[in-house]
């Protein structure tokens, strides 16, 4: 895959140099990639690059698309989409009408172009001035309320902009948002508005998160959102979350004409608006707004991350409607990156649960955007490399969406002699152990494991993490207690604990009462569901959702760890099976054989299992029509996503692969399917459409 960098640095003129077909190649990429940020983003709160970075890479395909627009795909584009597909573990709402996203500007110049649109397509006079209402950008989880007679009776997030995911019961638990509107409104009432978690609530939920030992929220954005998707409402309750009103969707009865005196009618009926909206009558009343709003930015209790301008006119918003995924009456103003100078005092190595070695930049501190910096990411040697990096160097850091913070570049030019050139590590510096940088990867790896105290740390702290075993009690701070005493240095070690209850009643700040409440959570998990242990081994790309798979396949974790141990030879059938699981494929595939085929991880393995009793994976319904066969899903689907089809084709008792093959029963093939299809008439194998499918599971 192309890397960011190489991307980056396309430009037009380097494209028109290329063949059609390599830039076709090119698009199709940025579209797979820009579609796993919005997942990442918009599905699983978990950001991986920045709004800075997300932002090139839009541009990058408006650019592109604009010279090919032959090339362009309607479903792939993310132009003509929203966000990303709701997700699974929810229930569904089709909006009654689409929450659209809006286009970007990113200079003041284009404040003009964007007046100067607006007033050619509603064919206004040059001198004719347009009513703007500039508002701050929430940085937050979009959400729509739809009240009944008054009452609350759905809340629904944005999803793909057409269909979003069910949050109605989360919703409930938020006071900005009233159940009930004592004044009378139209039957049908949406209000759509940004759902968001104050800075000071943020920091204390993630310190919070910390002493319990589970992950941190990178923003105050991904922890607001991931406190509305709790499945749990307790938990969201639990959690200080804010709601600003700011538009309407379906209303039976038109309130105000105006978006100005709609935000009014809001505000009577006791929702809150942002009290920094200003109506502005010109480009330099627009800018003059956003400089205002992001001089107030380091201030507020919340973040924003631009500033939005709205034609007030609710009748000119309805004859501008909107082109793509955006409306033509809105535009969002968004703000640079915030950026400062420091120095570089010196270089630590930081040592992941999977072993990877991390250089971090200790900073002289500098407030970037109201937030005191002291420490950086420099990722990996290469990024040292290329960046020109020293120790003692100056740098321009950067909070990239205003949280990470970045170095963007070294000041060579600020440079006296006394700058020290950083060498990687070629052994761990916290065990010893050799530290290896395989051929094609970027990341240098502690080999030491468990042997590796940090290693072994950041892992124990992973294997009680929510969707591993989840112990109550046990978080960071009692797993470095208990392992600087000797009691804990690998996860069959918990389980012994109990037998210590009277010394751990003796520590600091526990007690009996504590004490004894550990003990049992400990021992309510010497049964578990598979997949949360073999999720909880802490393998390279084994998220929650792979080792559900792994454990539907396998069963039981031994067979999971032999069938590994086999596939050393990818000649060997066992290869086959495991890449062949859909999803899967060869990269995690290596990593689960790379994992199990050594010798400490084995006996971790057999001394965990001495110790717990893995639940096996609800039997799938053996007296199915499709019960024993090997499906394959290709192209797209109208009527069920095919997450939800390949669950149910799981439930039914199939196995579902991602690769045909002369085993493969039945390939299902929607819209736009490839090459699979093909494959499957060379082999033979039944072909069904999305109907013949569906009545085929029906039976």
């Amino acid at each position: 895959m192309t890397s960011f960098e190489a991307l980056q640095k396309l430009t037009i003129t380097k494209l028109k140099k290329q063949p059609k077909e390599a830039v076709g190649a090119t698009l199709e990429e940025i579209y797979k990639i820009i579609a796993l940020h919005d997942i990442a983003y918009h599905q699983q709160d978990t950001p991986t690059i920045s709004d800075a970075e997300y932002d090139k890479l839009v541009e990058l395909t408006s650019m592109i698309e604009e010279m090919f627009p032959e090339l362009i795909s309607e479903k792939k584009s993310p132009k003509r989409r929203i966000g990303s597909p709701p997700s699974e573990q929810f229930s569904k709402v089709i909006h009654a009408k689409p929450m659209l996203s809006l286009s970007n500007i990113f200079e003041e110049e284009e404040i003009s172009s964007f007046i100067q649109r607006t007033k050619r397509f509603l064919k206004l006079p040059e001198e004719t001035s347009i009513e703007f209402i500039a508002e701050p950008k929430i940085d937050g989880l979009s959400i729509c309320l739809r009240y009944e007679g008054g009452k609350l009776v759905t809340a629904a997030t944005r999803g793909d902009g057409i269909t979003g995911e069910d949050v109605t019961h989360n919703i409930l638990t938020i006071s900005d948002i009233p159940k009930f509107l004592s004044k009378e409104v139209p039957y049908i009432f949406e209000i759509r508005g940004e759902i968001y978690m104050k800075k000071s609530d943020f920091f204390k939920l993630n310190d919070s998160q910390l002493g319990t030992g589970k992950r941190k929220f990178a923003n105050p954005r991904n922890a607001a959102a991931g406190s509305l998707r709790q499945k749990n409402a307790d938990i969201t309750a639990q959690r200080a979350l804010h709601f600003f009103a700011y538009a309407s969707g379906e209303i039976s009865e038109i309130v105000s004409h105006s978006h100005s005196g709609f935000l009014s009618y809001l505000a009577d009926l006791g929702f809150v608006v942002n009290p920094l909206s200003t109506k502005c009558t010109s480009a330099e009343a627009l800018a003059s707004a956003y400089e205002k709003i992001g001089a107030a930015r380091s201030m507020l209790e919340y973040d924003i991350d631009g500033v939005v301008y709205k034609v007030d006119s609710l009748e000119w918003q309805n004859r501008l409607g909107q082109v793509s995924r955006a409306p033509r009456w809105a535009v969002a103003h968004k703000f640079p990156a915030e950026k400062a100078i420091t120095r570089i005092i010196d270089i630590d190595i930081q040592i992941g649960r999977t072993g990877a070695l991390t250089p971090v930049a200790r900073l002289q501190p500098i407030n970037v955007g109201g937030v005191i910096v002291s420490n950086a990411t420099l990722h990996n040697e290469d990024e040292i490399r290329r960046k020109d990096i020293r120790i003692g160097d100056y740098v321009i850091l950067q909070r990239a969406g205003d949280v990470i913070p970045q170095i963007v570049s070294s000041l060579p030019k600020k440079r006296n002699g006394t700058e020290a050139i950083f060498t990687f590590p070629t052994t761990c510096p916290k065990c010893g152990h050799p530290a290896v940088r395989l051929i094609g990867e970027a990341v240098t790896r502690c080999t030491g494991g468990f042997l590796c105290n940090a290693q072994c740390i950041e892992r124990l702290i992973h294997f009680v993490s929510r969707d591993a075993f989840d112990i109550e009690g046990l978080g960071s701070k009692q797993i470095i207690l208990f392992n600087q005493l000797g009691w804990l240095k690998k996860p069959s070690d918990i389980f012994l604990l109990p037998e210590k209850e009277k010394e751990i009643a003796l520590l600091d700040r526990m007690g009996k009462k504590s004490a004894k409440n550990l003990v049992n959570a400990i021992n309510m998990r010497r049964k578990i569901e598979l997949e949360r242990l073999i999720f909880a081994l802490g393998i390279r790309q084994v998220g929650i959702s792979t080792a559900r798979l792994l454990a539907q396949t396998y069963k039981t974790l031994e067979v999971l760890q032999q069938n590994c141990i086999y596939a050393q030879n990818i000649n060997h059938p066992s290869y086959q099976e495991l890449v062949d699981i859909d999803q899967i494929g060869e990269s995690i595939a290596n990593d689960l054989i790379i994992f199990f085929k050594k010798e400490e991880n084995q006996r971790l393995v057999s001394s965990l299992l001495e110790s717990i009793t893995p639940i096996i994976p609800e039997i799938a319904n053996l007296n199915s029509s499709i019960s024993g066969k090997v499906i394959v899903f290709t192209g797209t689907l109208n009527q069920l996503s095919r997450a939800e089809a390949k669950a149910k084709a799981e439930r039914m008792g199939a196995k579902v692969t991602s690769s045909v093959s002369k085993k493969t029963d039945y390939v299902i093939a929607g819209n736009d399917a490839g090459t699979k299809v093909q494959k499957a008439n060379d082999y033979g194998v039944t072909i069904l459409n999305e109907n013949e499918w569906i009545q085929l599971t029906s039976q």
